[in-house]
């Protein structure tokens, strides 16, 4: 996959216990500076008034319009339906939250969720990078 071919803009989120961190990506290269608010994760309220203002924020920054949203959470959820719950780290999601529904309306735009693990294994892999991992060892006489 030629990453940088894609000229789409992509809003993301690095979500975190304590903080949430914006940023948008476009050619798998970022556009944008990142946006730093606290992730307020006792306080359902302001944890999504926090989403939404951080995704507006990086919104106004981008060149161009965002085609999607996509982002990584950790811990259990409904990844295709966009249903977030029972994190460790963001005690206020606990029962489950609609958090993909909710940010698609807002921002008029699709959303996508996956885990943090998965997204970090994929991203490995479209860069090529397991391949070369996989070379070194080969290389050095490791049969896995």
């Amino acid at each position: 996959m030629n990453l940088e071919a894609c000229k789409h803009t992509v809003m993301t989120l690095d979500a975190g216990g304590t903080s949430f961190r914006f940023a948008a990506m476009e050619g798998g290269k970022p556009i944008t500076q990142t946006v730093t608010l606290p992730s307020n994760g006792d306080d359902l309220g302001q944890c999504l008034a926090n989403l939404i203002d951080g995704f507006s924020q990086i919104k106004m920054l981008c060149p161009n319009a965002p085609a999607a949203i996509s982002f990584a959470f950790p811990g259990p959820a409904v990844y295709p339906s966009g249903i977030i719950g029972d994190l460790g780290n963001l005690r206020s999601f606990r029962g489950g939250v609609a958090l993909g529904p909710m940010l698609e309306a807002r921002f008029g735009i699709p959303l996508y969720i996956n885990n943090d693990g998965d997204l970090f294994a994929y991203g490995e892999a479209i860069s090529e990078l397991l391949l070369h991992v996989n070379r070194l060892l080969e290389n050095a006489g490791n049969p896995k």
